[in-house]
């Protein structure tokens, strides 16, 4: 069975837009891992706590877990 994207047609299935979601939430994670490992760096090196690079990785955090419980209450 053949999902219907506009433009992309008969190209597109399920599993195509399946890989797309994991490698999209694989390097969300790894992004977030990523900052986390620099946050750190920062505070355990140069002893600064780097607000920006925590609010975005709360920002990321608090996005990722909303949208778990969103999916899980309506699912």
């Amino acid at each position: 069975m053949l999902c219907k994207v506009p433009l992309l047609g008969r190209f597109v299935d399920e599993r195509f837009l399946e890989h797309r979601q994991r490698s999209t939430s694989a390097a969300g994670i790894a992004g977030a891992l990523g900052l986390g490992c620099l946050l750190e760096y920062h505070i355990f090196h140069d002893h600064v706590i780097r607000w920006d690079l925590m609010g975005v990785l709360l920002g990321m955090m608090t996005v990722k877990l909303g949208l778990m419980a969103w999916y899980k209450w309506r699912d």
